[in-house]
């Protein structure tokens, strides 16, 4: 395998003929040892390939010819040119599979591309073909058993039935096509890896059924040698089509079942991909028109009306509304969104009708990222996955040599028929035998798992993230931005003993403050003019001093805004605000001191405030057992306060951008793996340093691509979603891998006949079969119960009832 590449690209190709985890691990060897080929992920869930390689070395011809060496097929005609390359970068990703595609929004500068209508009617139909060649191989083998099953009752336990179903050309007549037809798949793909001198599933299927067939028609063409031989108990000649028979249905029934449970397993993509509309309503030369989605333009003006979906993603430039974005960032109150303010395409517009400019397309959209991210998550391996792998890779090879010896020792120490039941039960070892479950106990839990956290706003780059973050012990929280709201705000305003009412010193000091690029300044502008409502008249002779504070003069009143030492320096006594100043000073608050007309007016508590959740989300976090620690450049006693609030137990505070990372790895070397959480640039080395990186989606692009995590919401209660699905997720691989091992290693040796010496008990290999069919049903039902996944409650969030729900999306 070749050293990675940073210009290496990547594709996802589906491949057939996968029936169990030897097989994966049998196209994962031969991709490997490609040269050219960086990493190389098989997934039996979504029946796909994904690979990394430098396409100067290798091409896509070369990664068929590696998988076809192994013995499947590689469905390179079904990939398209996605990512960077689509959008005109470096890098390029192919990416296909069972999930659907990404959706696609065309620009009239961009090369065509495919659209997720036809997409993804291209995947499904792909499915349906399979699921629909299986359904009708079982309803001709289960139609054909049936006189089978009959001719056997006739002979035990139903003897009024008609004797001509024991009749031997009859049920050789009716189990021929069961075994070529019904179980042709089983013989090609035994053929395959055969070829290349290897064994599957389908092998053991395959040599199972081949020997009750062969040996039973052998019976039916030399009865003569089978009665001296001793092996025939009077008239009645050792047949056992119905034995291969019943093989072949219970496991086309077995993968019948498991194929249409898989089909589940991905609802959450096809569910991303359904936010999509077709159609969008464009202002184009003054005129209102319907044009289909890959017509819309970076640039172009889009109208949204009440109850329509945003169609792309933009920045409002008229209008005001509120937009159900619950689907993208798991947030259940509606988005007001006005002028400036950015939408995500997929979204629903529920209220008022607002016009936008698009401004991003192909695969560059939100809704596009968080599918590919999503699929690339599902396409990873889990390192808890080793296990099986190191298990499978000689699992097959290994049940082939119990099975041998099982039919020498039954031979050879068995009673007569010592031939019939040396068949019978090697049979049963070779069919009960069952690597499918193990190769699908992890890839499924992870598809579900991943998927789950689309649907509530959590987004994990990979399989690795969703496991290690039910193993960390520790979480980072940078405080601006991700405990608190990252925007400073007015909290407080405290008038002096003889000031005028609060409203007029509002109006004068955003007046003063209006013209002032200060965060503080804006602050106290924002809170006067939207959150109270108030009209700000314009002011003269604006004056600042680098962090004093600033004077000016509005509807004719002087005006004195900032320390108490520059009101002290220009003649104002500011003592009796002196208490006040100093309570708000111990809550972690930055008070303005103002003055008007020579006299000290009040006192302005700003503070960047805590956000809603966060309180709530830290003591969720101590519910799970973590240690939760702010990390912050903020003076200590504004930490301290904030740290107060909400709840968390360690604070390191005055940490620089450069020391943050440092302050990860101090915490890692005592002893516990640490998630961090930010939303700068500043946090990006941290969280490259964390061992889980947990990145809030409101943040910068460069912190999102430096986590393992996304969170799509501001909410951290969305970190406590996060942390209990990857502990249920990692719940369902453990319960999926113990049934796996636990089938396989309790019922080989009893389909050996390893109980038969103290109790006589044999294992039918019809009930093999059934068992065999059962088990990896029972692992992708399992993986399954996660689309049952709720976040928990977190106790103390800020009430939203449904009513509030219900109203806000009315």
């Amino acid at each position: 395998m070749t050293a990675a590449n940073p210009a290496s690209n990547g594709i996802r190709i589906p491949v057939e003929g996968m029936t169990c985890a030897s097989c994966v691990n049998r196209i994962e060897r031969y991709l490997r040892k490609t040269e050219g080929v960086v990493e190389a992920n098989v997934n039996l869930a979504t029946e796909t390939a994904t690979i990394r390689f430098d396409p100067a070395v290798v091409d896509l011809e070369g990664l068929r010819a590696a998988v076809e060496a192994a013995g499947y097929e590689a469905r390179i005609d079904r990939a398209e040119a996605t990512g960077a390359d689509a959008l005109g970068g470096q890098a390029a990703t192919v990416e296909i599979g069972y999930a659907a595609r990404p959706p696609v929004l065309a620009t009239r500068s961009a090369a065509a591309e495919t659209s997720p209508a036809e997409a993804a009617p291209a995947e499904a139909s792909f499915q349906e073909r399979h699921l629909a060649d299986t359904r009708r191989r079982l309803i001709v083998a289960a139609i054909l058993t049936l006189p089978l099953l009959g001719g056997l009752a006739a002979m035990t336990v139903a003897p009024f039935l008609p004797t001509i179903l024991a009749d031997p050309w009859l049920q050789l007549a009716v189990a021929t096509p069961v075994q070529f037809y019904a179980g042709w798949p089983f013989y090609k793909g035994a053929w395959k890896v055969l070829r290349h001198r290897s064994t599957d599933m389908n092998t053991l299927v395959t040599v199972g059924t081949s020997a009750a067939y062969v040996y039973s028609l052998a019976a039916i063409l030399f009865p003569d040698f089978f009665r001296a031989a001793g092996v025939v108990s009077g008239e009645a000649l050792p047949l056992y089509f119905d034995t291969a028979a019943v093989i072949i249905t219970l496991i086309l029934l077995g993968r019948f079942l498991e194929a249409r449970a898989r089909t589940h397993t991905s609802d959450a993509i096809k569910q991303l991909i359904g936010l999509q509309p077709r159609t969008a309503r464009l202002v184009r030369d003054g005129r209102e028109i319907d044009l289909p989605i890959e017509a819309v333009v970076v640039g172009d003006i889009v109208l949204v009306r009440p109850g329509e979906k945003v169609p792309v993603d933009g920045r409002v430039v008229e209008g005001r509304s509120a937009v159900d974005e619950s689907m993208v960032t798991g947030e259940p109150i509606p988005a007001t969104k006005a002028l400036g303010d950015e939408g995500i395409g997929g979204t629903l517009n529920t209220s008022g009708s607002f016009r936008f400019e698009a401004t991003r397309g192909g695969r560059d959209t939100v809704l596009a990222q968080i599918v590919r991210l999503v699929q690339d998550a599902q396409g990873s391996k889990a390192p808890i996955q080793r296990l099986a792998d190191a298990v499978t890779s000689w699992f097959v090879p290994a049940v082939l040599a119990v099975a041998a010896l099982t039919f020498v020792a039954w031979l050879a120490f068995g009673p007569q028929p010592a031939f019939n039941l040396a068949l019978l039960n090697t049979v049963a070892v070779l069919i009960i035998a069952c690597p499918c479950a193990l190769g699908l106990a992890t890839p499924t839990s992870i598809i579900v798992g991943t998927g789950k956290g689309a649907q509530h706003g959590v987004l994990f780059r990979n399989a690795e993230a969703l496991e290690r973050l039910h193993q960390v012990g520790a979480v980072v929280l940078d405080k601006t931005g991700t405990l608190t709201e990252g925007k400073p705000r007015v909290t407080d305003v405290v008038l002096a003993d003889g000031a005028s009412d609060e409203a007029a010193v509002l109006r004068l000091v955003a007046a003063a403050e209006a013209g002032s690029e200060h965060p503080l300044g804006e602050a106290i502008v924002r809170f006067a003019r939207d959150e109270r409502g108030l009209s700000v008249p314009p002011a003269d002779d604006f004056d600042a001093v680098a962090g004093q504070g600033g004077r000016a003069t509005g509807d004719g009143r002087a005006v004195l805004i900032g320390r108490p030492g520059f009101l002290a320096d220009r003649g104002v006594d500011a003592s009796g605000l002196a208490a006040a100043a100093e309570e708000l000073a111990a809550a972690g608050k930055t008070p303005v001191f103002v003055a008007l007309d020579g006299r000290a007016a009040a006192v302005i508590a700003i503070a960047d405030t805590l956000k809603a959740g966060s309180a709530a989300a830290v003591a969720e976090l101590h519910r799970l057992g973590l240690q939760v620690v702010m990390l912050t450049g903020d003076n200590e006693v504004t930490a301290r306060a904030i740290a107060r609030q909400a709840g968390v137990d360690r604070v390191l505070a005055d940490v620089r951008p450069d020391e943050k990372a440092a302050q990860v790895r101090k915490l890692q070397a005592e002893g516990r793996l640490v998630a961090m959480v930010g939303d700068g640039i500043n946090d990006a080395p941290a969280l490259a340093q964390a061992d889980v990186g947990v990145a809030i989606g409101t943040g910068t692009d460069v912190a999102i691509e430096s986590a393992a995590v996304t969170l799509m919401s501001g909410d951290l209660r969305a970190l406590v979603t996060a942390f209990a699905l990857s502990r249920a997720t990692m719940r369902n691989i453990r319960q999926n891998l113990f049934w796996a091992f636990a089938y396989n290693v309790a019922l080989v040796p009893l389909a050996a006949g390893a109980l038969y010496p103290a109790f006589g008990v044999l294992l039918d290999p019809m009930f093999a079969a059934a068992a065999m069919a059962l088990s990896s049903v029972t692992v992708v039902s399992n993986a399954l119960r996660l689309r049952r996944f709720r976040p928990p409650a977190v106790q103390g969030a800020s009430p939203r009832s449904q009513r509030e729900v219900a109203t806000a999306r009315a």
